[in-house]
């Protein structure tokens, strides 16, 4: 009987040392500080700054204001803002092309072509002239006629109100023409007069075409002679 006893005390205490145990266990994870854990916890500031790169480095070098290069200067060249646009020198004389065409010439080995042009150039201010060129390519063509046109270059005399003093009328080849004045009616022509008039930068005149041609170089080259033939 007294052996039975002690044995159910000794195992009560056991039991109960080790519910203290378990109970201490419990408090000392509990009161463990953060220092003593393995894992530390990293400040968002630090981690802010390792994802995101600096500025220079995200625009391959160089520094960008606000908005970019757009409201400063560009690499090379001069400032959008403040600037002005150099403006493209105007020509001398205007020109209008009345005629081009094409030439062939039969040759040992074939056909050969070749381009003829009619200019008609001027500057609007009492100057006005006709010219022809020819060459192989159309451009070339052009500018050999725009050269005759002012090598042929007369001036021409007209009044204060940029009309002519007078009738005139003249005919070249096959294209006959007559000019007359007429006050606050602007140019009543047609066909290449028209141009060779408004080239010459005159107004208020009225023109016909005499001749039952219809050649454009000619009746600009009839214009041209009887714009010549006008005395103040």
């Amino acid at each position: 009987m007294t052996n039975q006893l002690s044995t159910d005390d000794t195992n009560n205490m056991n039991n109960t040392q080790n519910d203290v145990s378990i109970s201490n266990g419990v408090e000392d994870e509990k009161n463990i500080t953060p220092s003593e854990t393995e894992e530390t916890t990293v400040p968002a500031e630090a981690v802010v700054v390792a994802a995101e790169p600096p500025a220079d480095v995200r625009s391959g070098g160089r520094s960008r204001g606000r908005g970019g290069d757009r409201g400063g200067r560009r690499e090379g060249g001069r400032s959008r803002k403040g600037g002005k646009r150099e403006g493209r020198e105007r020509a001398e004389f205007d020109q209008r092309t009345i005629l081009i065409r094409r030439v062939a010439r039969v040759m040992a080995g074939g056909r050969r072509f070749s381009f003829s042009a009619a200019i008609v150039a001027g500057d609007r201010k009492g100057r006005v002239g006709v010219g022809l060129g020819k060459a192989g390519d159309t451009a070339l063509a052009i500018e050999k006629a725009m050269r005759d046109a002012k090598k042929h270059m007369i001036r021409v005399a007209t009044t204060e109100s940029m009309s002519i003093p007078h009738d005139v009328s003249a005919k070249e080849s096959s294209g006959t023409v007559s000019i007359r004045p007429a006050p606050r009616r602007g140019i009543v022509a047609g066909s290449s007069v028209k141009i060779v008039l408004e080239l010459a930068g005159i107004t208020d005149v009225t023109a016909k075409i005499l001749s039952s041609s219809k050649n454009k170089l000619n009746i600009a080259r009839a214009t041209v002679k009887a714009l010549a033939q006008l005395k103040k």
